[in-house]
């Protein structure tokens, strides 16, 4: 098994054990391959909730530069509900599941097919 395919299963196992959802395995590694090498990084691999620089970054970086969404404040309430139904008090938040939630709140899956 690869480092990637470990990567997946983990990340497959915190969408259905703390964000209690049944993952499309095959949009999460989509999605997982598009976060390229940040999963391997122990620093950037998660995302920093609490952080309103980093919340700013998935929001330019993610949901506008990579799916292609209009500013507005349905970004910032998709960010915080996602963060939400991960866990406030969790501490790895991570980032291909977080950018997961984000393409199936938005309905987005077409980015990666």
């Amino acid at each position: 098994m690869s480092k990637r395919d470990e990567l997946i299963a983990k990340y497959a196992d915190d969408l259905r054990n703390k964000c209690k959802m049944n993952p499309d395995m095959a949009l999460l590694t989509k999605v997982t391959i598009g976060c390229g090498p940040a999963i391997y990084n122990a620093d950037s691999e998660t995302v920093a909730a609490s952080d309103p620089e980093e919340i700013e970054r998935v929001k330019k970086n993610f949901l506008m530069k990579k799916l292609g969404l209009a500013d507005s404040p349905k970004l910032g309430e998709a960010i915080d509900a996602v963060v939400d139904t991960y866990g406030k008090s969790e501490r790895n938040k991570y980032r291909a599941v977080v950018y997961y939630m984000l393409t199936k709140h938005f309905g987005k899956e077409g980015v990666y097919k």
